[in-house]
């Protein structure tokens, strides 16, 4: 079990709070969390936060211009972050009434779901070759930042996408954040599944290999015998 804990930062006196003292809500959402102050996240400065803070409100201000209903308040309740870094998009749907469920994959290179806690946001670990307990709820919303990427050579993408399918309520939606060339082979699986789907460029323009591939699960069922032999009927007739 010891692998699965995130040790607090060592003190030096019996005073100190571990890992350093939290603001109270709501201002810890936008303060820089202790364990980046203290320099115990490798590659992660309190600059690279702020920056990163801001990253995420443009991005959602792109999200919610193409998705209309992203902007809708109240369309989306439980929203599901698959691969969420520093929490950056939960934090910027702060004035929205969403519940964000962030997701720290078990293969990112830096473990930052000490960070997520630190803002005051909920969030755990998952391994998505493997499935997900979503035990007492399905969702709304997904959304993937350069998830086929990172398991671009552990699982196939179709394992993913299946999952996905199943997470997701119908008729709601998903936004993948990837490579042009990922998101396109991602596409022709999406359009098996019969997911509405569309690309369109990221907010760095359309020069920007980074694409964005926004996506809505249809309600289908498979049609009844009778229709299923009508259907069979009327297409030996055409041939």
């Amino acid at each position: 079990m010891e692998t699965c804990l995130t040790p607090l930062p060592e003190v030096s006196d019996i005073k100190d709070i571990a890992g350093g003292q939290l603001a109270k809500w709501p201002e810890r959402l936008t303060m820089i969390p202790p364990r980046i102050l203290s320099g115990s996240l490798e590659g992660i400065t309190a600059e690279d936060f702020e920056k990163d803070a801001e990253l995420w409100k443009k991005r959602l201000a792109t999200y919610k211009a193409y998705d209309h209903q992203l902007a809708e308040k109240g369309r989306y309740r439980n929203i599901l972050d698959m691969n969420s870094h520093l929490g950056g998009f939960a934090a910027a749907l702060i004035d929205d009434p969403v519940w964000v469920m962030n997701v720290m994959p078990v293969e990112a290179k830096v473990n930052t779901l000490g960070v997520i806690y630190e803002r005051g946001l909920i969030g755990t670990y998952q391994n998505w070759c493997e499935a997900m307990s979503t035990y007492p709820r399905t969702y709304d919303f997904i959304h993937a930042d350069s998830i086929f990427s990172l398991y671009k050579d552990r699982c196939d993408a179709e394992d993913i996408l299946l999952e996905m399918d199943r997470i997701l309520r119908p008729r709601c939606s998903i936004i993948l954040r990837d490579d042009v060339d990922v998101l396109s082979d991602i596409k022709s699986i999406t359009d098996g599944l019969q997911w509405e789907t569309r690309m369109a460029d990221s907010e760095g323009g359309p020069h920007v290999r980074e694409k964005l591939l926004f996506a809505v699960k249809m309600y289908w069922t498979s049609p009844t015998p009778a229709a299923a032999d009508q259907q069979e009927g009327e297409s030996k007739t055409a041939s």
